[in-house]
This record gives C-alpha cells, structure tokens and sequence, in this order.
C-alpha cells in the first residue's frame, strides 16, 4: 500500500505541475482572471493532497486499513473536487455545461476532509 500511496501522490503532484503550467501559459490569455484563479485553486488542492498521499505512504504509525482509507478518500477527493473546478474553471471555453456538474465539487471536498479526519481520530485514538 505505502508503494501504490507514494506512486499514486507523484502521479498526482507531476499532473498538478503540468496542469498549472497549462494554466500559467497556455489559459492565461484565454480565461478571465476569475476563472484562472479558480482553476489555481484545483492546482493547489490536488498538489496539497499528493504530498497528502506520500506523506501517508511514509507513514509507519498508521494501519494498512486506515492509510487504504484515506488513499481512496483523497482519490475520489481530488477527481471531484478539483476535476471539477478544471471543468468549471474552462467551462466558457467549451459548447457543454459543465455547470450541471457543479454539485461534485462540494462533495470532492467533504471526501478530502474527511481523509484529513480518518489521519486525525487514528492519531488520537493511538497510544
């Protein structure tokens, strides 16, 4: 599990750089300002939650159960809540609205928090 977290987390952080670099270049001319730092935004979270996932790959106080918790937690995180800002954040830039999509970026969300409580309860439940 520690090999699929640590592989899963440098996928996550190379595809955050690429995708912020698209951002920084590429839909800067192209995008609002407000759209661009929305898009920022999902950069951001998917970069602080790969580190997320080495962090628990690393972890050795931590249970094979609670760390495949949090591993599909902050997958399915991620996917929601930043995917969906990408497509929220580009959504002029397409014929689709990705608006009716909007109610997973909340749901993204909870997913990540509640990967940040499994780490915590974990912890203080630990002797």
């Amino acid at each position: 599990m520690n090999k699929k977290l640590i592989a899963t987390g440098a996928l996550f952080g190379m595809i955050a750089i690429i995708l912020g670099a698209f951002g920084a270049h590429a839909l800067k001319n192209v995008l609002l300002p407000e759209q661009l730092i929305t898009f920022e935004t999902g950069v951001r979270y998917q970069m602080y939650h790969a580190l997320f996932l080495i962090f628990i790959g690393i972890l050795t106080d931590l249970s094979e159960k609670a760390k495949k918790t949090i591993y599909y937690l902050v997958i399915f995180g991620i996917v929601l809540f930043s995917g969906s800002i990408y497509l929220l954040a580009t959504n002029t830039l397409t014929s689709f609205d990705f608006k009716v999509i909007g109610f997973v970026t909340p749901i993204g969300g909870l997913l990540l928090i509640v990967a940040w409580g499994v780490l915590f309860t974990k912890f203080l439940k630990k002797n």
